[in-house]
């Protein structure tokens, strides 16, 4: 055998020993079925969007459902579900990252997610700021103007609520 080619020993070894450390840090494991990662998926984002389904993965489900499967397994299941992060931080990092990338559906969605698990509109405001040092004011100012949009329907659902009428 040539030098440096792995046997199938080793490779087994390897795979063994990564999904033995994937276990112990938190990493779902190679071997987690895709209904185990679909639950995961759909615990975390009712967890995020206070017990309710999100509608643009629902409407993914009907027309893209390789695509809704695969957001809610490995984007939500497997990546979303670590325990690498506190969710409060896990929200502050995507909506300053969205901002940065000029997706602000996404970073909106993300927004209300924070918003809903406790992150202050003052800790959102601080991640756009920080967006205009590797995106620019631009981004930054586009998406401080999604972001009050976000802040507007949250304050009216509010005020809703404390009257006893549905938002």
């Amino acid at each position: 055998m040539a030098r440096g080619m792995p046997t199938i020993a080793g490779m087994i070894l390897a795979t063994s020993a990564l999904a033995g450390s994937a276990l112990a840090t938190g990493t779902p494991a190679v071997t987690d079925t895709t209904e185990r990662r679909m639950q995961r998926g759909s615990e975390v984002l009712r967890s995020l969007n206070k017990g309710a389904t999100q509608p643009n993965l629902e409407r993914m489900r009907a027309e893209f459902p390789f695509l809704a499967q695969a957001t809610e397994g490995y984007a939500l299941g497997d990546v979303w579900s670590r325990d690498g992060l506190d969710p409060r931080i896990r929200q502050i990092a995507a909506v300053a990252v969205f901002a940065a990338m000029g997706e602000f559906a996404f970073m909106k969605i993300h927004a209300q997610y924070a918003l809903n698990i406790g992150v202050a509109e003052e800790e959102l405001k601080e991640a756009i700021y920080l967006v205009t040092v590797p995106a620019g004011f631009p981004r930054a100012i586009t998406a401080s103007q999604a972001l009050s949009e976000i802040f507007a329907q949250q304050r009216a659902a509010t005020a809703q609520e404390f009257r006893g009428t549905k938002p």
